[in-house]
């Protein structure tokens, strides 16, 4: 059996749909869950789907997907723009493809939110794109098998 690709959410993200809706909009986690298991299944693909606003979880878990996983989806939430351990982590399971996902354009936002600690280790990065960026991530790491 393929392996599958761990699609990992950081802090605050099972809060989607009641959190701040003007900048994240309505959809909840468990929504972008079940949308994203259903594009994997179109791709030929399985997905682990988690979230955790615990730093170091999200480290182990991405160590874990080194062994264990076909790539990456990760949501870092705002530790993608303060995590120096998320970075390292993912250098360390190199070559395993990363696909830094944004609900928002983090470009367009506050200033100390327009620089990723994840993108330079990150296979790419999908941005201000809503929900629709899990599932072209998803498309993404599908394309590279």
């Amino acid at each position: 059996m393929a392996k599958p690709v761990y699609v990992l959410n950081g802090p605050n993200l099972n809060m989607l749909g009641k959190r701040e809706p003007g900048i994240y909009g309505s959809t909840s986690l468990a929504e972008i869950e079940a949308d994203c298991r259903n594009r994997a299944e179109g791709l030929g693909l399985t997905v682990e789907f988690r979230q955790s606003n615990h730093e170091g979880v999200l480290v182990d878990w991405i160590q874990e997907a080194g062994e264990s996983a076909s790539g990456v989806v990760l949501n870092p939430g705002a530790y993608g723009h303060t995590s120096i351990a998320l970075h390292d982590a993912i250098r360390a399971v190199g070559p395993l493809p990363v696909i830094e996902v944004h609900l928002s354009n983090i470009h367009a936002r506050e200033p100390f939110r327009h620089r990723s600690t994840i993108a330079p280790a990150a296979t790419g990065m999908i941005c201000g794109l809503g929900p629709i960026g899990y599932a072209l991530a998803l498309e993404a790491l599908a394309a590279r098998t």
